[in-house]
């Protein structure tokens, strides 16, 4: 990592990403240059399919089996995630960087209830087990502002309200305490006053846990409230 860089948690310099298809190459990023330091929130605006999500997704590594990166440098937490293997990936997926994706009915599983799926993220990335999992997932239902954390962990996901659901998905996300949330347009599948909450809900988790907030968004609103 460049001297220049260190103070960065996010730095991609020139980009270009491509999927392969049966119909030829697609250019999905074109020379994206973009940085962010610690505990900043980054707004990443556009129209549907201008490459938002694509974006925030390669500094996960998660490209799918026909994306590329082609040129250019994605650097994050010290990490060159261009130069990474999958195995290596994993290991900072979830403990370093989370995402919470934009519909949390697809996202959880519809046959698992809300407490295994939590303690699902906190077995895989840290050394808590049985009871401690447990008591860490109640923990994290509290942190994101649901009511009743022991009956919430024996529910399943269609018995929750969106709003309800969507706290789930940041609780998810922040099992391992990750420098970087990416929130893909978090907000979209909620009514207005939901959607406040849960923009709230955000900025004060960062301020109590300093983490960095990538967030992906058409909406003007929310990058003029949330973001640096």
């Amino acid at each position: 990592m460049a001297d220049e860089n260190k103070n960065y948690l996010v730095d991609i310099q020139h980009e270009k990403l491509s999927f392969f298809t049966p119909a030829g190459e697609v250019r999905a990023l074109n020379d994206v240059t973009l940085h962010m330091r610690e505990g900043e929130v980054l707004g990443i605006v556009g129209e549907s399919g201008s490459g938002k999500s694509v974006t925030a997704y390669s500094i996960m590594g998660l490209t799918a089996e026909n994306g590329r990166i082609m040129d250019g440098t994605v650097t994050f937490n010290g990490h060159r995630i261009d130069k990474m293997s999958e195995k290596e990936l994993r290991h900072i997926r979830g403990k370093e960087v989370s995402i919470i994706f934009q519909d949390p009915m697809t996202s959880l599983n519809p046959v698992w209830t809300i407490g295994n799926q939590i303690e699902e993220a906190i077995k895989l990335h840290t050394d808590k087990k049985g009871a401690e999992a447990t008591a860490r997932a109640r923990e994290l239902l509290t942190l994101v502002g649901i009511n009743e954390p022991d009956k919430r962990l024996k529910q399943y996901p269609h018995e929750l309200s969106g709003g309800m659901r969507q706290r789930v998905m940041i609780a998810i996300a922040l099992a391992c305490e990750p420098k970087l949330l990416i929130a893909d347009e978090p907000t979209t599948a909620l009514d207005v006053t939901i959607q406040a909450q849960i923009l709230e809900l955000m900025q004060e988790l960062k301020r109590k846990l300093g983490m960095g907030i990538i967030m992906i968004t058409h909406d003007l609103g929310v990058v003029a409230s949330m973001c640096d």
